[in-house]
């Protein structure tokens, strides 16, 4: 501004009136002394007759030697200038925020709340101080933290309610405490869940740039989500705008707990003071800058693809955008400039432009803009946007190659942004490919904030904290994991005045966890949202009580393969570093000392292939790791140094080597099933994948294909091998993978088990079975699709014609391979188990049938077991996507069981599977989660079996299963075990090959 923003309070007296500008510029520059109030309301009645004598006596001077000159001042002058002084003041908490004895978001009757014995994390002393105490709750807000009964200054308050009931005392005996974790990517409510037509408010196609839009005006209240998320500790998140539109709209901060209004405006978090239309939320006596504006702005792949442009066209249309919001902001300028010096003639109104307005205060400074950009090209273009037209960034979300580019980020113009980021999750298209499990770690040390974000629901809110727990694993201090979904993602949204830490007058939300936060599968045990308690009756696992999951994991070091990122712009190798096969006449000898553990898949008592613990260093009471000898791919003994020995080698001509594995085991390789691992690079890039699946049903199916048997479609047809996916899952110990066709509708086709490991297919060992099992899927494919009735019927068909000799099921019914059917409808699921009973009844078949998707299975577990039905839930943990998957049970803390220690329970054979290829590598950590929430009723060896002998029994049968106890494929860990965060594997045992894979 040409002049200071300082307002004539005369202004305010002589609205509507002529006032000479002399008198205005005087009472402007005059300082003002204290008066009585007698004497205030005096002042006005003088003022009002000087005026009259000014306007009716014109012809005489009112200052004697100088020109009269009268002005017309505006009768909202006040409101103008009031709105002009806001224009260059940042948003932020009033003046008497700290001072509130009450949160804006309490409702009343809520009792105050005692939280005894705590180990608080507060996020101060950038995420290392932990306070062990009482914290004590009211009026929506933390009031202490001391201990001893929530310390002196309240210890009388507190005994008061006590005696009276009006307070809520628990003794969490000593659990960890954290703030409310806060996702600041997310959809909910925009993207709800079950997805249904005409619920959906995340894109608008109107337009490359429309910064008018606002999420909060799509945001259904009733999405399934809320709950779920709620249980995993998620207490605040910014719902954003989709990334269509290179400026998609306004996002907004929410809490998540159900309101007694029920309405979207009643979840919001500091809704910038204009939501309804009034400029400024004043506050008598007080001068106040308002609340923080979001926007979400996108870069890339997606507004170009939306509007069939190029990265050129979206650039363009941003730089106009802003230049229209700076025209209209230098008018703003101009227009105040003149009336906070009282240049009130022909001045006209405030040059105002509603679409505009929220894209001028982000040139001023007043919003959060939070950028949608993957690749260094994108955050280039965007931060010499932000240079170009004076604007800082929030944060840069997905960002997959940021750490790649971390200068750049610092040169951005006010401030470097955070990085908003998945922990693992990459690939999934061209943007993403270069995208690092190392990325959090990188940055870190590059002095850049890291925020792990969910972008509900791309991934399920409800695990955000899995994803801290991830950039943990791979290298990002505790402190700084643990800040990345509270006091980082609070800073980056505006919100670390009241959210983001546990401390004296910040809301109360605050997780009560049932372990370390960064332990796997850490649940809550109760989650308070404004002091007010989310879970009913919360389930947690007793199993969690050791020691060890109390204490923050010791894990890997990736130092070297943190380099390696670097070193190759995210494309590092990730084959072996060796690869040790006898050769000649000798003989190549690995033997693994510092060995904890060994399991390894065997036949049971009751004639059954398990998984079994054949050494223990605890159980045989060895005062050392015990060591396992490999000789050709094969173990040749385990156990202590006495009993396992180099004396048991077969053949004097070895070259032996050593491989400490420091406490850590070996185990059974794992198995992938349920993504498309092995058919596709990136999924979504055409050209790196093998397609879909043309549908008979539909009439699709050429006639070049023939008929019966020979029209099937076979997965092994279309395999690739060394893509990124199955590499980054094999050094994680998921050797190998089962895969299926790649269907939209009712058929699939035959799939095929294969090894991650191998660089081609005709390598020895890199198809393990051409033809796995015959897949289709059941499932409710809208009106484009064939009816589920439809489908039955055609199944029912096809098993008949099999038992016949005819058809595609021939195989099937002849019980070489099982029928795969992919179902989550409890409704759908009960028809097949009919269906199953009417073929066997025809025949004297038993006929193998496993489901798989299976999300309310857990409704008919009895009956599934009754029916030797077996089950593979894809995913491991439950959403409800769609309406037949609505009836999920969502396990700790919000049911006792899991789905999958419910149907264990009832004998059914279950396996797990993931949905997207980069997730395989994770099949180590999901069948760890499934114990853990199990509550004990699932042991190690049931657990190791969900993604391995279960797997190849329901996928592939007797001859899969057998042939995995002969040669058995294993994986060697150091530091713990596969199913833990300590574990690291640097090593695979391949039997079937006489290999060893080392890392």
């Amino acid at each position: 501004m040409a002049r200071d923003l300082k307002t004539s309070r005369l202004a305010t007296i002589y609205e509507g009136t002529d006032v000479d500008e002399r008198t205005l510029q005087q009472g402007q520059t005059k300082r003002r002394r204290p008066r009585s109030k007698a004497f205030r309301l005096l002042g006005p009645l003088i003022l009002l007759a000087c005026l009259h004598f000014t306007i009716f006596n014109s012809s005489s001077a009112f200052f004697s030697g100088h020109q009269q000159h009268t002005v017309r001042v505006p009768i909202h002058a006040e409101k103008t200038l009031s709105r002009c002084r806001d224009l260059s003041r940042t948003p932020g908490p009033s003046p008497s925020f700290y001072s509130r004895s009450t949160s804006d978001r309490f409702v009343p009757g809520t009792k105050p709340t005692l939280l005894k014995n705590a180990k608080i994390w507060t996020g101060g002393a950038n995420g290392t101080e932990v306070v062990e105490g009482d914290i004590f709750v009211d009026k929506g807000i933390i009031k202490s933290i001391a201990p001893g009964l929530g310390g002196k200054r309240f210890a009388k308050e507190i005994r008061e309610l006590v005696k009276s009931g009006g307070i809520e005392i628990v003794d969490v005996d000593g659990a960890w405490v954290t703030p409310g974790i806060v996702d600041s990517h997310s959809h909910l409510g925009d993207y709800p869940a079950p997805a249904l037509s005409g619920a959906s408010d995340g894109n608008s196609h109107a337009g490359l740039t429309l910064p008018w839009l606002r999420s909060i005006d799509g945001l259904n209240t009733h999405d399934d989500s809320y709950p779920l998320s709620i249980s995993g500790g998620i207490t605040t998140a910014l719902v954003l705008p989709g990334s269509a539109n290179a400026i998609g709209g306004q996002a907004f901060a929410i809490k998540l707990r159900e309101t007694k209004e029920r309405s979207p405006t009643a979840m919001l978090l500091e809704p910038p003071a204009d939501l309804n239309g009034t400029y400024r939320d004043t506050r008598e006596g007080e001068e106040w800058s308002g609340h923080w504006r979001q926007m979400k702005h996108a870069c890339g792949e997606n507004p170009s693809r939306v509007y069939s442009g190029t990265r050129m066209d979206t650039f363009w249309a941003f730089r106009k955008a802003y230049d229209t919001a700076r025209q209209l902001k230098e008018k703003q300028d101009a227009f105040c400039s003149k009336a906070l010096s009282g240049e009130w003639t022909d001045l006209g109104e405030f040059p105002d432009d509603l679409q505009w307005d929220a894209l001028v205060d982000v040139l001023r400074g007043r919003v959060r803009v939070q950028a949608h950009c993957y690749e260094a090209v994108d955050l280039d273009d965007l931060i010499r946007l932000t240079n170009e037209f004076k604007f800082s960034l929030a944060a840069v979300h997905h960002a997959h190659e940021a750490y790649l580019v971390p200068e750049v980020l610092k040169k951005a113009y006010g401030h470097p942004p955070s990085v908003a980021i998945f922990a693992a999750n990459a690939r999934y298209k061209r943007e993403a490919y270069r995208g690092s499990e190392f990325a959090a770690r990188i940055l870190s040390d590059n002095g850049l904030t890291v925020v792990m974000k969910s972008d509900h629901s791309v991934l399920n809110s409800r695990y955000l904290l899995y994803e801290a727990q991830q950039a943990h694993y791979y290298g990002l201090a505790d402190n700084l994991a643990l800040s990345s979904v509270t006091t980082s993602a609070a800073k980056t949204i505006g919100m670390d005045h009241r959210i983001g830490y546990v401390r004296e007058g910040y809301d109360a939300d605050l997780v009560v966890w049932d372990s370390h936060p960064l332990a796997l599968g850490a649940t809550p045990a109760q989650v308070y949202i404004d002091g007010i308690a989310q879970l009913a009756s919360p389930f947690t696992s007793h199993t969690k009580d050791s020691p060890t999951f109390q204490t923050v994991p010791e894990v890997p070091d990736f130092e070297d393969e943190i380099k390696k990122a670097i070193e190759f712009e995210g494309l590092p190798p990730l084959g072996p570093a060796e690869k040790l096969k006898s050769e000649g006449n000798v003989e190549e000898v690995i033997v693994f000392k510092g060995v904890e553990s060994v399991w390894m898949p065997g036949v049971g008592q009751n004639g059954e292939v398990e998984v079994q613990e054949m050494f223990s260093a605890e159980s045989v009471g060895s005062e050392h790791y015990g060591s396992v000898i490999v000789q050709n791919g094969t173990v040749l003994c385990y156990g202590d140094i006495t009993t396992c020995s180099l004396g048991a080698l077969s053949s004097p001509n070895v070259h032996v080597r050593e491989v400490d594995l420091k406490g850590g085991s070996i185990s059974p390789a794992l198995l992938s099933f349920g993504s498309q691992l092995g058919l596709q690079e990136i999924s979504g890039e055409a050209s790196t994948v093998d397609g879909t699946v043309l549908e008979p049903l539909k009439g699709d199916l050429p006639s070049a294909l023939g008929e019966g048997k020979e029209a099937v479609i076979r997965a092994v047809d279309g395999l690739q091998f060394e893509t990124r996916d199955a590499l980054l899952a094999y050094r994680s110990g998921t050797t190998r993978a089962i895969t299926a066709p790649t269907s939209s509708s009712f058929t699939s086709g035959l799939s095929t088990l294969f090894s991650l490991g191998a660089s081609h297919k005709l390598e020895d060992g890199a198809v393990i079975q051409e033809d796995v099992g015959l897949h289709v899927a059941v499932r409710h494919f809208g009106k484009a699709g064939p009816s589920v009735s439809t489908q039955i019927g055609v199944l029912r068909k096809g098993l008949v014609d099999g038992i016949d000799g005819k058809g595609i099921y021939v195989d099937v019914v002849k019980e070489k391979i099982p029928l795969v059917v992919e179902a989550h409808s409890a409704d759908i699921i009960a028809t097949l188990i009919a269906l199953k009973a009417e073929i066997e009844s025809k025949s004297s078949i038993s006929l193998q049938l496993t489901i798989t998707g299976a999300t309310e299975a857990h409704l008919l577990a009895k009956e599934l077991g009754e029916a030797g039905v077996g089950v593979i839930f894809v995913p491991s943990r439950p959403f409800p996507k769609v309406w037949e998957m609505k009836r999920l049970l969502p396990g700790p803390p919000l049911s006792k069981d899991s789905e999958i220690s419910l149907l264990v329970k009832n004998n059914v054979t279950v396996g797990i599977g993931c949905e997207g290829s980069w997730a395989a590598r994770n099949a180590r950590f999901d069948v760890g989660w499934a114990a853990l929430e199990a509550d004990g009723q699932i042991s190690k060896s049931q657990a190791l079996a969900l993604a391995s002998t279960n797997l190849e029994k329901l996928l592939g049968g007797d001859a899969i299963v057998k042939e995995s106890v002969r040669l058995p494929e294993l994986v060697a860990t150091e530091g713990g075990e596969l199913t833990a965060f300590e574990g690291k594997v640097v090593a695979v045992i391949r039997g079937r090959t006489g290999r060893v894979d080392l890392f």
